[in-house]
């Protein structure tokens, strides 16, 4: 058994246990039933809990999921929309996500394939600056599918938008700690001041 401070308490019978835990107000836990004998712990069961808890939910916030977008086309589709569906794909990839381009088929535009492969090389030749193709375009059916990933991970687009608004707060505090300053001068009198000469004739 193992006490409340991490100790080794030895073996003990379940009873004597179930005493020893008691007796402090604490709770006894099998952290270990595959163990022969089992092992046990003596501890806060409620606080374990909590704080269990409490580590995942950080451990979530700082993972980053990469999701995969689907951007539709067809081989027809005129050049203002593949112009506004690029700007799409701009932004998922400044977003640090992937985006998977299909181009479906319709009847016989099946048999001029190679229409549907320049639409989606144009494409990605639009955001080669910020993105690659991690696929290039094949069929599957009648479809014709490319995907095309960030150059920057996620993370670190995440870490950097982090910084930037840290950044964006400290030079607003800034102009608040001038104005701080400013308020707090010390007024001069304007009051004039005797020359030597004016002193003299008077004496």
């Amino acid at each position: 058994m193992i006490g409340p401070d991490g100790e080794m308490l030895g073996i003990m019978e379940t009873r004597d246990a179930q005493r020893f835990a008691r007796e402090r107000e604490l709770d006894l836990v099998e952290v270990n039933p595959k163990a022969h004998p089992p092992v046990c712990k003596v501890m806060d069961y409620g606080k374990y809990k909590y704080e269990e808890k409490k580590q995942q939910n950080e451990a979530r916030k700082r993972q980053t999921t990469v999701e995969l977008k689907e951007i539709k086309l067809r081989p027809k589709t005129d050049d203002h929309d593949v112009d506004f569906k690029i700007k799409h794909v701009r932004r998922f990839l400044e977003e640090g996500d992937k985006v998977k381009l299909t181009c479906r088929f319709r009847g016989r535009e099946i048999t001029h394939p190679e229409t549907a492969q320049r639409q989606l090389e144009l494409i990605a030749e639009a955001v080669t600056d910020i993105g690659m193709v991690e696929t290039a375009g094949r069929m599957e059916g009648r479809t014709m599918t490319m995907i095309i990933g960030p150059r920057i991970s996620k993370a670190i687009l995440k870490q950097r938008r982090k910084e930037a608004e840290q950044k964006a707060e400290q030079e607003a505090a800034a102009p608040e700690k001038s104005e701080s300053v400013q308020s707090g001068a010390v007024e001069v009198s304007s009051a004039p001041v005797a020359s030597p000469a004016a002193a003299e004739g008077d004496g």
